[in-house]
């Protein structure tokens, strides 16, 4: 991969990866609600899981979405079904101690289901289709798509990590049950709001 394609390349991911979107908003409510320790392990699902999707996207996965367009409609469904499951579980999230002693009222999202959650994620099969029909050498394509995965790997575990410390940093702000239930609730909403629109808009 030339230098001008890798930087290119690299703006595009960062851009892609330090954005908001449902990987990023549940890792800052996640770390609001747990901290960045027990938000870790989503965070390490987002970086595999992504580039799984990634070196199978340049490895051809992309011509079934042309072959089956009934894919497409059933990944869209299932990324809107999940989102709608995951807003659940951050709006009804009470943090470490439940502030009553009772535990926590859900758990933070698993390293499996933050892996499995990047497949039926739309915004990462845009992005990984435009990293690869976009940004890879053609006369060098497997070796600047194993580059890119590597590219990849650093920058979503630093752009979801810093999402994730962001939340923390909001933990003693949210230290008051109200306060806390009011931004579970919200960031539940916003989840939700930044998925929808473009799900009802594909169809």
């Amino acid at each position: 991969m030339n230098t001008s394609l890798l930087i290119a390349f690299i703006t595009f991911s960062f851009i892609s990866g330090i954005t908001p979107g449902p990987n990023n908003l549940i890792a800052l409510a996640s770390g609001a609600n747990y901290g960045y320790r027990r938000t870790l392990p989503h965070v390490l699902g987002v970086v595999l899981g992504f580039n799984v999707v990634y070196l199978l996207m340049g490895a051809g996965l992309g011509t079934i979405f042309s072959a089956f367009p009934l894919a497409k409609v059933i990944l869209q469904w299932g990324c809107l079904l999940y989102i709608f499951f995951l807003a659940w579980k951050i709006a009804s999230a009470k943090g470490p101690g439940n502030f009553s002693g009772k535990g926590v009222a859900a758990k933070p999202v698993t390293f499996a289901g933050s892996v499995g959650f990047q497949w039926i994620n739309a915004k990462v099969w845009v992005a990984t289709l435009t990293l690869v029909s976009t940004y890879t050498d053609p006369e060098a394509y497997w070796a600047s798509l194993f580059i890119g995965s590597l590219v990849n790997a650093l920058i979503a575990f630093t752009t979801v990590s810093t999402w994730a410390l962001f939340g923390t940093l909001l933990r003693r702000f949210l230290e008051h049950p109200l306060r806390r239930r009011v931004f579970n609730i919200a960031m539940a909403l916003i989840l939700v709001a930044s998925v929808v629109p473009s799900l009802l808009i594909a169809h």
